[in-house]
């Protein structure tokens, strides 16, 4: 900021010493080229008392009169996503290693898918059979089930399921289901009639439902070794879930698991089927594939991988129904044994 000549001339009037008149000019910027043409008016030799004003106030730069802007602060710079995605694997004790991709492996095609029985529908095959023997001419009696009834023997049928799992539930469905009932047939005589469903798709299992539901009838008796405990209500699963009417519950059912092992308790290992069929009924299989690999060997076959186990599952679920009904007549001639053996008299002399 400037000060006028005015104001400059009344300070030095007032401090008692004569100022040489100065003309009226325009205040002009303060810079070093105003400051050398304001000296150059003042006579030589004669200093101003306030010339100090002049040179301090007048003239001085205005330089550091606006200050100047901040310099600008540098940004820290971003840490990059990668380094810390590497600190947090250094901090876990996790080490990147460099394995090289597996090549591509072709699976060759397999030709042998061939399935037994007639496609009775798209993906549902239908696997019959038949085992000539005599039918029993009278009415079995229960009472080795701790009934007083008995059952006709066509009125029988005896069925087994294979799965894909053990634990049951919506997620586990029934992917072949076998029965067996005494016959007369035109062909061959009296034997034991064995049919089996195998599904081939998924798509499959609607059409299985239906046929195994015509296999049923009002005075049908099922037969089965636990199946009152897991293949029945599992079939009710998957015919509640298809959206059809349940045809198993209004059936009455003779599950030969329990007579069994009240019976045969602590004499054998254990009391399943195999040991059953092999300790009592003599029977030994051969070349046998357990129930518990029958899932990977349907599954192995949906994948586009060959029949062959799938066969043997088959095999195996022919067995089980064969047996069932020779474990029916065992254990019937067995209680009525035990009867006749309760009302035989001791005699004494």
């Amino acid at each position: 900021m400037g000060v006028s000549a005015d104001k400059l001339r009344l300070l030095r009037q007032q401090a008692g010493q004569a100022l040489p008149t100065i003309p009226n000019v325009e205040p002009t910027p303060a810079g070093p080229a105003a400051v050398a043409t304001e000296r150059s008016a003042v006579p030589p030799g004669i200093e101003p008392v306030f010339a100090w004003v002049e040179r301090e106030v007048r003239h001085k730069p205005m330089a550091d009169a606006a200050p100047s802007p901040p310099e600008p602060i540098a940004a820290p710079a971003l840490r990059k996503r990668g380094t810390d995605i590497d600190a947090l694997r250094r901090l876990i004790g996790l080490r990147e290693r460099a394995v090289a991709p597996a090549p591509a492996v072709r699976r060759p095609i397999s030709h042998d898918r061939h399935l037994p029985g007639e496609e009775i529908a798209p993906g549902l095959h239908l696997v019959e059979a038949f085992l000539p023997q005599k039918i029993p001419r009278e009415a079995l009696s229960l009472a080795f089930a701790r009934r007083e009834d008995a059952v006709a023997p066509g009125d029988l049928l005896f069925f087994d399921t294979e799965t894909t799992g053990l634990a049951g539930g919506t997620g586990t469905r029934a992917f072949m289901v076998g029965a067996a009932d005494w016959r007369c047939d035109p062909q061959y005589g009296e034997g034991l009639r064995i049919r089996q469903l195998l599904m081939a798709t998924m798509a499959a299992e609607s059409a299985m439902l239906d046929t195994f539901a015509g296999w049923l009838g009002p005075s049908t008796v099922l037969s089965s070794y636990n199946g009152r405990c897991y293949d029945a209500p599992l079939l009710k699963t998957r015919y509640r879930l298809a959206r059809r009417g349940d045809p198993l519950s209004a059936l009455d059912h003779v599950d030969l698991l329990f007579p069994t092992r009240r019976r045969y308790r602590g004499t054998w290992e254990n009391c399943r089927l195999a040991t059953i069929e092999r300790q009592l009924l003599r029977i030994l299989r051969e070349d046998d594939l357990p129930g518990s690999q029958a899932p990977a060997a349907w599954l192995h076959y949906l994948r586009g991988d060959d029949a062959i186990d799938l066969r043997r599952v088959l095999a195996h679920n022919h067995q089980d129904v064969v047996t069932l009904a020779q474990l029916m007549l065992r254990l019937v001639e067995a209680h009525a044994e035990d009867a006749e053996a309760a009302l035989t008299i001791p005699s004494g002399g």
